[in-house]
């Protein structure tokens, strides 16, 4: 099992504004929008450098989609910022009509999306944006893993033409990818390669999927672990790569069951070659208040959980 260290821990919406804070000085065009939520979307660094390049639309979410839309019509390349739960149910429809039906330029960057959010509750977390946002004609959906990752696909989706839905989250976690990486739209990342079971996380849990691989080397288990970060368009010949070895698949998403990452890859291997497959992800419910960790203890999305999944599914492909 590959070592990965880290010495710190960040939040990945501190990816987000690092990234924005970049590009905000290279890139003209890049513009920002926020619904009353600077502190959280972490964009105050690059509305001090940028004040003319930064739109306070307060707390009128769809509003703020539609002004988004406009703006690609001038050139302009709009960021927009709220939590998951406002960048995505509150205001599909607008998302729907104004942006994805004409395949604006506008990026979707959205925090504090899945139970991570916290304390805060059921209302405000979100679990089905991955599945809403993947559906949409034209659309790009990326999670990120860390908060390195998360500023290199911030500074990546500036030079991509078309609507992206970026998620990232509000809890610190460890920061385990390369400084200065090269973030590559659609393209998987080999995480550890393995022969017994592929494992594909995505988010938050891609360090999760980290931890149980060495549990399950001290069984003896070889975990192939690959970091999903594009979800659409998907990594389709590096998934395929993998099971082919493996013969056996784990998906691992800070999501509902249903719609996520883990529906993507079973139609693509019912499409290609039918395995056996064991889903990590929350199970078709709403979340409630808790810290970052309970909730995820409570949901089923720990390492041991993936643990338990991966010796599970390599049962299924034994019979």
């Amino acid at each position: 099992m590959k070592e990965y260290t880290y010495t710190e821990k960040k939040d990945t919406r501190s990816g987000f504004g690092a990234g924005l804070l970049e590009l905000g000085r290279t890139n003209p065009n890049v513009v920002a929008l926020c619904a009353d939520l600077v502190g959280s979307l972490k964009m105050a660094d690059f509305i001090k450098e940028n004040p003319e390049r930064f739109f306070q639309i307060g707390i009128a979410e769809a509003n703020m989609m539609g002004i988004a839309a406009g703006l690609t019509i001038g050139g302009k390349i709009p960021f927009t910022g709220t939590f998951a739960n406002f960048s995505t149910g509150r205001v599909y429809d607008q998302i729907r009509q104004s942006i994805a039906y004409s395949g604006k330029n506008v990026k979707i960057c959205a925090s504090h999306a899945g139970l991570t959010l916290g304390e805060d509750g059921a209302t405000h977390q979100i679990l089905e944006d991955i599945g809403m946002m993947k559906m949409l004609p034209h659309m790009t959906v990326i999670n990120p893993c860390d908060y390195n990752q998360t500023k290199a696909a911030t500074i990546a989706i500036a030079d991509h033409e078309g609507p992206v839905y970026l998620r990232f989250g509000r809890p610190v976690i460890p920061v385990f990818t390369d400084a200065n990486q090269k973030f590559e739209i659609g393209k998987a990342w080999m995480v550890n390669e393995g022969t017994d079971v592929s494992i594909f996380a995505t988010g938050h849990m891609v360090w999760k999927a980290i931890l149980a691989g060495h549990i399950l080397a001290e069984k003896g288990i070889s975990a192939e672990i690959i970091n999903i970060h594009t979800i659409k368009p998907l990594d389709e010949e590096a998934i395929l790569k993998s099971v082919a070895k493996t013969k056996c698949v784990v998906s691992a998403e800070e999501h509902n069951r249903l719609g996520g990452l883990g529906d993507s890859i079973a139609q693509l291997l019912v499409k290609n070659t039918p395995l056996p497959m064991e889903y990590v992800a929350v199970n078709d419910t709403f979340g409630e208040s808790g810290t970052p960790e309970e909730l995820m203890e409570k949901y089923g999305l720990s390492e041991n959980d993936i643990v338990a999944a991966a010796e599970r599914v390599i049962r299924r492909k034994q019979q």
